[in-house]
């Protein structure tokens, strides 16, 4: 006697970084994507990403300073100082292409992934603001605006 053909299960592909942000920030209340794709490669920009000590900084409009403090594999815990002279304590994960820090206050996502349409391209995106203590929730005020600006400076820095 022969077995019955065993069910064709589905897959699920595997969602690039920025997908995987949008998807993230979909579960937070109050939280918008801001997305842009900028001319330089993925090698270029990635890194910039990554760089919880320098670029990230300069990234984000309001951060002053931004200090990695811990990093064991692809978890990571920073802390940052504010132009305003706050304090905040993040935990995250950093991967290629990919970043999402949180403090008790404050939440930052940022993905990177090639350009599906332009070669030589980067798709980027970028989430943040200000959260509600104990919600998965942002305080929706300038979140959009934020966005905007930090993908501009990313432009800007790699030539775009």
């Amino acid at each position: 006697m022969t077995e019955p053909p065993s069910p064709q299960w589905p897959t699920t592909p595997e969602l690039d970084p920025v997908r995987r942000l949008h998807a993230l920030a979909a579960g937070v209340r109050g939280a918008r994507v801001t997305t842009r794709e900028v001319p330089a490669p993925y090698a270029t920009v990635h890194p910039l990403l990554a760089d919880i000590d320098g670029e990230l900084s300069r990234l984000v409009p309001d951060m002053r300073r931004l200090r990695l403090t811990r990093a064991n594999g692809d978890r990571v815990e920073a802390v940052a100082r504010s132009r305003y002279g706050m304090h905040a304590r993040f935990h995250g994960v950093r991967r290629p292409g990919w970043l999402w820090l949180q403090s008790r206050f404050v939440l930052i996502g940022m993905a990177a992934t090639p350009s599906p349409s332009t070669p030589g391209h980067t798709l980027v995106a970028f989430t943040g603001g200000v959260r509600l203590p104990g919600r998965a929730a942002l305080i929706p005020l300038g979140v959009s605006r934020a966005g905007r600006r930090v993908l501009s400076r990313l432009a800007a820095r790699v030539g775009g």
